[in-house]
């Protein structure tokens, strides 16, 4: 699924995770390294805990490795899937208080990792907008080009689901 108004030839990452804050990262199953052919970025146990978006197999982290999958898609999301990436950004908060490495995840890192870690942020007391910048400085441009997904962190999450509720 294409996210609205995005280009088709969105540029894989140079680098299989980012960190946002200390302690914070993003990334993706998915980058390019120099020589410009696509890699695999497999987690072992580089993190302490590692929320995953899109789970594709072999791909991590190791056994013992605390580990959330909650699948959502890249476009719009219903209720449930938003109080979900809810759930995972307080899981996020929560581990950081306790000193503890966090990488969310998607395919690339920009969009659905992005929606997580910015409401986390947003949790922990940035506006939104100080979040998505955030994000974008230090993952890349490409950072949450989904529109719709700014839309929802700029309103709030939890005005986002109510409002997708309402409309089930």
């Amino acid at each position: 699924m294409r996210t609205r108004g995005t280009p088709p030839d969105v540029p894989a990452p140079d680098s299989p995770w980012s960190e946002i804050v200390p302690g914070l990262w993003m990334g993706g199953h998915e980058f390019v390294r120099h020589a410009g052919e696509p890699e695999f970025a497999v987690v072992r146990r580089e993190f302490d805990l590692v929320l995953t978006l899109l789970r594709l197999p072999g791909h991590g982290p190791d056994d013992g490795v605390e580990h959330h999958v909650w699948p959502i898609p890249d476009g719009p999301l219903d209720g449930t899937q938003l109080a979900g990436v809810m759930r995972l950004a307080q899981a996020a908060d929560d581990a950081l208080e306790e000193g503890r490495r966090v990488l969310v995840r998607c395919f690339h890192g920009y969009n659905r990792s992005g929606l997580v870690v910015a409401h986390a942020l947003i949790r922990a007391g940035h506006t939104a907008d100080e979040a998505i910048g955030m994000i974008r400085s230090r993952r890349g441009p490409w950072a949450l080009h989904n529109e719709l997904f700014v839309e929802y962190l700029r309103a709030g999450l939890d005005t986002a689901r109510l409002l997708e509720e309402l409309a089930e």
